[in-house]
């Protein structure tokens, strides 16, 4: 039986912004998780400098496996031997490989909620079951080690991610850890999402590896790297794993790209241009979290990493498709509705990625401000 999937909302609203934006409209793109900026610019020459000499073909690097290990060894005292590392197109495959080799149909996924829209639709479609735990203020929007241990019957996985989409937390370290003593104590195989890691904004960002090694870690070259569009991601297995998941790799995606893998390999030592972006986040950051409040939109889930924020707009309306569609066409401003990562609650929040030039938030909030003004029903304080 075929499974339902529901659509990502924040397409539609990219659709209506490049519809938009080809009529002659003004429109800023904060739709969209990914960097405004490109690829390193050493990573561009390389990719250059490779399409004029490299036929290219299926290729793995082993080169950028390695020095995808060492990366582990020098941020996390991690020891990763680059067997372990599959290389995938882009976090979203190694997901469905991670998926796909550690459980078996009908198996119960724990996931926060709010999150990442494609978590819930991802496991539906591999025909696994999602269990949404409602992540509040509370929980700093975050799984906890308590609630996993109270979950009865225990689930058989679960899916976790630290900084998170859409709310940029981090789980604490001591939180971390806690979380891996309950799932090695009820048989919770584990599933890391770290694609965000490497922004984050005064916070440490621990890798599960550091306290469940046996944990499956995703992660990619989109954010932190800047290269979304070139689809580069890795996938890190136990070592009882390594088969399974190049088995898949091979089957369902072949390889990733050869050029992103050239590309991908120089950009992991571009860390001087790398860290310029994320203080231009932290720029952005700043602008939205000052002039956000003054409009009504002052309770903000903590965006401690990531370039999020996740804002409840209940105040304005009890539809934030129709809110952010509605905000697009007035104002120009593509932004996520909530109900995109919370089936329950998202109606009341909406979504805005900060990844965008400064001058580009600076033009968003001159030009929200009368439109919130004009909008607030003033249910509840800022």
């Amino acid at each position: 039986m075929t499974a339902e999937i529901e659509p990502f909302h924040a397409i539609a609203v990219s659709g209506l912004a490049h519809k938009l934006k080809g009529e002659g409209r003004s429109v800023i793109h904060m739709e969209f998780g990914q960097p405004s900026t490109g690829a390193p610019s050493r990573a561009i020459a390389t990719a250059h400098a490779i399409l004029d000499s490299d036929p290219m073909g299926y290729w793995e690097s082993q080169p950028l496996k390695a020095r995808i290990a060492r990366h582990y060894k020098e941020i996390y005292g991690v020891e990763v031997h680059p067997s372990r590392i599959i290389l995938t197109c882009g976090a979203s495959p190694a997901l469905v490989m991670a998926l796909n080799m550690r459980f078996d149909p009908g198996a119960r996924v724990a996931i926060a909620r709010p999150g990442y829209v494609a978590y819930r639709n991802t496991l539906k479609a591999l025909h696994l079951t999602p269990v949404e735990l409602a992540c509040g203020e509370a929980e700093r929007f975050q799984l906890t080690a308590a609630a996993l241990a109270a979950l009865d019957p225990a689930p058989d996985g679960v899916i976790l991610a630290s900084p998170a989409n859409p709310t940029g937390t981090i789980i604490p370290r001591d939180e971390l850890h806690a979380i891996a003593q309950v799932c090695r104590e009820r048989g919770i195989a584990i599933v890391s999402d770290e694609i965000y890691h490497g922004i984050s904004y005064g916070l440490e960002t621990p890798s599960m590896l550091q306290e469940a090694p046996d944990a499956l870690v995703v992660n990619s070259f989109s954010k932190y790297f800047s290269m979304a569009a070139w689809r580069l991601g890795w996938l890190i297995v136990p070592e009882d794993g390594v088969a399974a998941a190049r088995a898949r790799m091979g089957n369902m995606f072949l390889t990733p790209p050869s050029l992103s893998q050239h590309a991908g390999l120089v950009a992991m030592d571009c860390r001087d241009e790398l860290e310029g972006h994320i203080r231009t986040y932290e720029r952005n950051r700043a602008l939205l979290l000052d002039a956000l409040p003054a409009m009504g939109l002052g309770r903000i889930a903590p965006p401690d990493g990531a370039f999020y924020i996740y804002a409840d707009v209940s105040d304005f309306t009890d539809d934030s498709m129709e809110f952010c569609l509605a905000l697009l066409r007035d104002t120009g401003i593509a932004t996520a509705p909530g109900n995109d990562f919370d089936p329950v609650d998202g109606h009341h929040f909406m979504r805005f990625s900060f990844a965008v030039s400064t001058p580009e938030v600076e033009e968003a909030i001159a030009r929200m401000r009368p439109w919130f003004a004009a909008r607030n029903r003033g249910t509840r304080a800022g």
